[in-house]
Parts: C-alpha cells; sequence; structure tokens
C-alpha cells in the first residue's frame, strides 16, 4: 500500500504547482504583481520538488513527465505572459503608436508560446541532462515577474516606450528557445575547482539583490545569461 502511494506523490507536488500557477495567472490579470510573482516563487518551490521526490522514491512515470511540463507552461509560461500583458495595458502609448497600441498587449503572449517550445524542446533534447540549451523557463519567469514587480513605476511612465518592452519580449523569447548553452546550479560537491562558475554567480547574486530589491531578481537572471555567454566555450 505504500509503494502504491508514494508513487502518486510527485505527480501530487506537481499539481501543485499547477495551482499555483493558475493563481499567479489570475493575480497578473488583475495587475496584481506582487502576489503574482509570490506564486510564481511557489511554483518554482513545487517545480523543484517533485522532480527530487521522483528521483529519492523511484517514482518516475510517463504521466508525470508530461502533467509537469503542462503544469510548466501555466506556471512560468501563462502567468509571466499575463503579467505583461496586464502592463501593456498599463502602459503610456505615444501618439504615433496610438493606431496599433490595443494590439500590442497581445504580444505577451508570446512568452507563453515560446515556453511551451522551450518545454517540448527540453523534453527531447538528451544534450541538457547537466546543463541547459537556451534559458530555463522559471527563470524567464522569474525575471518578468520581478521585472514588473520591482520597477513598475519606471515602466509605466511616459520615459519608457512600449516598443522598448515589446523589443524585451521578443528577446527573452529567443532567449528560451535559443541554442545558447547555459550553466545548471546543480552541485556534485562544494571545491571551487568543479563548481567556479556557479560559485561566481552566487557571489554577484548577494549585492545585486541587497541593492536592488526585488528587481534584484531581474538583474540576477541578467547576471545569469551574461555569464552563460561568457563561459560557454568551457561547456
Amino acid at each position: 500500500m505504500a509503494n502504491v502511494l508514494t508513487k502518486y506523490i510527485p505527480n501530487t507536488v506537481t499539481c501543485l504547482n499547477l495551482f499555483s500557477g493558475c493563481i499567479a495567472c489570475v493575480m497578473a490579470f488583475e495587475a496584481r504583481y506582487e502576489l503574482a510573482l509570490t506564486f510564481i516563487i511557489l511554483s518554482a518551490v513545487f517545480d523543484f520538488f517533485d522532480g527530487m521526490l521522483a528521483r529519492l522514491l523511484d517514482a518516475h512515470s510517463p504521466i508525470g513527465k508530461d502533467l509537469d511540463s503542462l503544469a510548466d507552461d501555466i506556471s512560468f509560461g501563462a502567468a509571466p505572459a499575463f503579467v505583461v500583458f496586464s502592463l501593456f495595458k498599463e502602459m503610456h502609448y505615444p501618439a504615433s503608436i496610438e493606431a496599433i497600441a490595443p494590439y500590442i498587449p497581445y504580444a505577451a503572449f508570446l512568452i507563453a508560446v515560446f515556453s511551451g517550445l522551450r518545454l517540448a524542446k527540453f523534453n527531447n533534447d538528451t544534450r541538457q541532462t547537466s546543463s541547459f540549451i537556451g534559458l530555463p523557463v522559471p527563470a524567464n519567469a522569474l525575471f518578468w515577474g520581478a521585472l514588473v514587480t520591482g520597477s513598475h513605476e519606471l515602466l509605466i511612465s511616459p520615459s519608457f516606450h512600449p516598443i522598448y518592452l515589446l523589443l524585451l519580449v521578443m528577446l527573452f523569447s529567443w532567449l528560451l528557445v535559443s541554442e545558447i548553452p547555459m550553466f545548471s546550479l546543480k552541485f556534485k560537491n562544494l571545491s571551487w575547482k568543479d563548481n567556479k562558475v556557479s560559485f561566481i554567480f552566487l557571489i554577484v547574486c548577494i549585492p545585486l539583490l541587497i541593492l536592488l530589491g526585488v528587481s534584484g531578481f531581474a538583474a540576477v537572471i541578467v547576471w545569469y545569461i551574461i555569464l552563460s555567454l561568457f563561459t560557454r566555450k568551457n561547456r
């Protein structure tokens, strides 16, 4: 009986990821960005533990793999897309683009589309066992949630052109499916030699988070991308 129950534990945690992601979508659509970010982070916690539990309990299954991808596209694809959609709705649009202003917010859903493509690619790419090819979807979701929450006033001010945000959406959508190698933070041991890149990453993250607050999490993702670009030849 115990073995029968334990095999359902990882999928239950994945369902909690999905449930949390749905709440994040609602919060984002209502422009309650802090709560949306909170539930995106909670989804990331569940996403971490479902994989760990599946390994510990030896409870891998095809259904679990498919369910995990579905949950991730809601929590880390749809939720940040709704965050950006709501932000676009709040932005100041200059007279020069008033004619297309009603349509620009829908570009935010490129985030959900490319997140789905990224997840499908990850599930079928044998190169991504110990590192990543392209930006992981949780990192992308954290970037958008933290950027909008921490820099909201700047982003909706007349000094920030909506086209800048549109270009940023396009850039990060491309990063999701790009062929850029990105390092993993999985530590096999605590030696500097084997984990130098991860240690450098974490050391720089500390002042970013202290100085920038919530926006620091977005800066951390940018730092992750930059460091991956500089170190990709060594992997």
